[in-house]
């Protein structure tokens, strides 16, 4: 097995905490398009699963290589180590500190597939960089750095683009397209749903610290907890220092689709209904949740998230259905298909490639796809499928899914800004604490 475990330097906890401000580097010093062949150069960071389908991703472009695999636990460096040599056949070099990858000049993009309350930090210290990023999905953690991501990618000109592929996806581009055309008549509605069932994460117990991992790291921007033995590496997706809940976690995807399908940005209100009602453990939010925006010309989306039990009797486990005047379309990461009113099946294409649509790497033709738009913008400058832009204003909608959830009424939005009109209470959430020296800042 290939590693380069002992050579792996800790971090200290005194160390970890600096400005984010402190790699800043000119734009005007890194060449923001390359030539239509040339290399680029990318570091992954958070190497755990869903970097995996990145990683084979980027390997199908003949003209990119992976310099750098980065992640704060040596037990998973190692892990992926084997695995790049099985699969890409080269082993990058090991960082665990993102910070040193940063530094260095021969990275182009890097690619982060960290827990959710690095996103933005990390994103924008990239930036700051001179790097071109992709970032996964949800781009931010909190209403306050999602705003703060698309400002730094205004301000230093690279490319960004969110990790939610399905916009690369021929058959949804066909989709959108036969939409726009008016296949089914005016489009009024966008139903997004998910199921899985997801076990127990228990209660947990406080523990040492792995040696293999730097928690003071893995923690960088977020209040600081005492290690327990039910977060890392998965779990803390249910924790509301770190994650964003089901409805980031995958209701990102189908509500972008249903965003991009009916032509709509931010909405006019937002009212959830949910609560968690399985098991009596540490989950912070909810795990069956109903969600309802609405918007100008009497449009409306809805997002039903089963986190724990499956949606019954027949839908698949994740998907959207468009409902227009005369018909309707359902989708998701492998087909279209076109009914009339009357339910009958009328078309039916089918993507080129598989996709994951349930287990936790997601991965297929559409990461392909969609890193190759990324890479065709930084080489070309051509339209990124989901540039930062667009992208936070999907994750803007499951921030205010969330926030209508923990205010238990209607939230009035500005559809400007996405701020709520009628709760102060709420909007004491829009940016979270942070651990000092860590705060993101243009």
């Amino acid at each position: 097995m290939t590693t380069r475990r002992n050579f792996i330097k800790k971090t200290s906890a005194g160390t970890a905490a600096v400005t984010l401000g402190g790699l800043v580097m000119p734009s005007s010093s890194y060449a923001n398009i390359l030539g239509a062949n040339d290399k680029i150069n990318c570091a992954v960071i958070g190497v755990r699963s869903r970097a995996k389908a990145h990683v084979k991703a980027i390997n199908a472009d003949a003209n990119a290589k992976i310099l750098y695999s980065c992640d704060v636990d040596d037990l998973i460096l190692e892990e992926h180590n084997t695995w790049c040599k099985e699969n890409i056949g080269y082993v990058p070099k090991v960082e665990k500190d993102f910070r040193k990858v940063l530094e260095d000049k021969k990275v182009d993009a890097v690619f982060i597939a960290t827990p959710e309350h690095w996103h933005a930090p990390m994103a924008i210290m990239a930036l700051q960089a001179g790097k071109h990023v992709y970032v996964e999905k949800p781009c931010s953690h909190n209403p306050y750095e999602n705003d703060l991501l698309v400002a730094a990618q205004k301000k230093y000109g690279l490319k960004v683009q969110m990790g939610n592929q399905q916009r690369s996806a021929h058959t949804s581009i066909m989709a959108i397209k036969d939409i726009k055309e008016g296949i089914i008549g005016n489009v009024f509605k966008g139903e997004a749903y998910y199921s899985n069932n997801r076990g127990s994460i228990g209660i947990g117990k406080e523990i040492e610290v792995p040696k293999t991992l730097d928690w003071e790291l893995w923690q960088g921007p977020a209040i600081r907890e005492n290690y327990r033995d039910n977060v890392h590496p998965y779990n803390w997706h249910w924790f509301k220092n770190w994650g964003t809940g089901e409805i980031h976690n995958n209701g990102t995807h189908e509500i972008d689709i249903c965003r991009w399908a009916l032509g709509v940005d931010l909405p006019n209100s937002v009212t959830s209904f949910g609560g968690k009602y399985t098991f009596n453990d540490d989950w912070e939010f909810v795990d069956n949740q109903q969600v309802t925006y609405t918007f100008d010309n009497d449009k409306f989306i809805t997002w039903t998230g089963h986190s724990r039990g499956l949606i019954k009797p027949t839908r698949p486990g994740r998907g959207v259905t468009i409902y227009g005047s005369k018909g309707s379309i359902m989708l998701d990461r492998n087909f279209y298909q076109l009914y009339d009113l009357g339910g009958n099946l009328i078309k039916e294409e089918k993507e080129g490639g598989e996709s994951q649509t349930t287990n936790t790497r997601g991965e297929g033709s559409l990461d392909v796809n969609h890193i190759s738009n990324f890479f065709s913008a930084i080489r070309k400058d051509e339209s990124l499928h989901s540039d930062i832009k667009d992208a936070s204003i999907s994750t803007m909608l499951c921030h205010l899914g969330n926030m209508a959830q923990d205010a238990g009424e209607t939230l009035k939005i500005d559809n400007t800004t996405g701020k709520v009109l009628n709760n102060e209470k709420v909007m004491k959430t829009w940016k979270r604490d942070y651990t000092e020296g860590w705060e993101p800042k243009l």
